[in-house]
């Protein structure tokens, strides 16, 4: 791949919107979910992974402690609905929601957005 085509690739990527909606953190070893919304996802999985493998996700604690039990690999991380909303309030509020919805279809736990 020559250098231009790279950068245009790279500056696509860095302007694509970003994702935004409900995710499921779920521990295959035990079958908990833990449920949450967020306006980046990609980020947020990674976000909640180094806080999961440096400890320091005091918000939720169950979480952190089936991590320390059964390891990084006993998880996954699944996307469960995506949003377009252009109105900040309404999305926030569909969010909600919608995460309170699959928290009760899963009777999954409550994990903080962003």
């Amino acid at each position: 791949m020559d250098k231009l085509r790279r950068k245009e690739l790279m500056r696509e990527y860095a302007e694509r919107p970003p994702s935004v909606g409900v995710f499921a953190v779920t521990c295959a070893a035990t079958g908990a979910a833990w449920v949450g919304w967020s306006k980046s996802l990609d980020k947020r999985q990674n976000g909640l992974w180094f806080s999961l493998r440096t400890g320091s996700l005091p918000a939720a604690p169950d979480l952190s402690a089936a991590w320390k039990a059964y390891g990084e690999e006993a998880f996954r991380y699944d996307i469960l609905e995506t949003f377009a909303e252009d109105n900040p309030h309404k999305l926030e509020l569909l969010l909600e929601e919608r995460a309170a919805h699959w928290r009760s279809r899963l009777n999954a736990k409550p994990i903080s957005s962003r």
